[in-house]
């Protein structure tokens, strides 16, 4: 992976969700970029590994271990950030969950852990931040929505509200905190090679892939590289005068698509 020219030499960034897929991306790049990323997942297996390769590249991180969507994991994983770096530049609210299905079929417990995870853990994340984020001369937070918050598909009720949520945070927020110096923006991927598509594929991903990249004008799925650079860029001072943006970074996926 080439070094991006982003000088983020220095600065802590949160990643939660970093244990695989876009945030593991992330991490990796932030720390080839110089920043020290905080590693927040569920699985501190996942966390391990992607430190351990943080540190095959001569960086430093550091992770935690948290349920993004609890009460107390906001303040618990900012006071560990502070606690072992003392500063505080930038968060990317990468975790999610997915589940695809008729509204025949929702209860009251997967409904609530969706808006948990999806929606609740990145406004409190982000209110958590807030005391050390105006301290640092390029704080910025990237939330990780999807194309679905502006798709309208059948089954995706649930998540789909929830990322339709999360960009509409990501404009609010960066109204509300512009004054503070705070830049909030989001990406919005399309179909990612990730492991979160088992979670709806049936079983059957190689199926799930193929009606995936007939859903993207550009033919393919991305690679959660071409969504880290994204963020990276957006988390830089290379866009400091960008901010209540969604950036479909999608193939095209959102266009005249109703």
């Amino acid at each position: 992976m080439a070094v991006l020219p982003f000088d983020l030499d220095g600065s802590v960034v949160i990643v939660t969700g970093a244990g695989s897929g876009i945030g593991r991306a992330v991490a990796l790049m932030l720390a080839e970029c110089g920043a020290r990323p905080v590693l927040v997942a569920r699985r501190e297996s996942t966390l391990r590994t992607v430190k351990e390769e943080i540190l095959q590249l001569g960086r430093e991180s550091h992770f935690v271990v948290a349920d993004v969507s609890t009460n107390t994991a906001p303040t618990e994983i900012v006071d560990e950030c502070i606690r072992v770096y003392g500063r505080l530049d930038g968060l990317v609210n990468n975790a999610a969950i997915v589940q695809h299905m008729p509204l025949s079929q929702w209860n009251f417990a997967n409904f609530d852990e969706h808006i948990a995870t999806n929606i609740r853990a990145p406004y409190f994340l982000i209110q958590a931040c807030l005391p050390y984020l105006k301290e640092s001369p390029i704080a910025a937070v990237v939330n990780v929505s999807s194309s679905s918050g502006t798709l309208k598909r059948i089954g995706q009720s649930v998540y789909g509200m929830s990322k339709a949520a999360l960009n509409y945070l990501t404009s609010s927020l960066a109204g509300e905190l512009a004054g503070d110096g705070i830049r909030i923006n989001c990406v919005a991927p399309g179909p990612v090679d990730t492991p979160i598509h088992e979670t709806w594929a049936s079983g059957d991903i190689e199926a799930g892939h193929k009606w995936l990249r007939n859903q993207v004008p550009l033919g393919r799925i991305a690679v959660p590289q071409e969504l880290a650079q994204w963020i990276v860029l957006l988390l830089s001072p290379f866009s400091s005068f960008v901010t209540g943006t969604v950036i479909a970074v999608d193939g095209g996926q959102v266009i005249d698509r109703e």
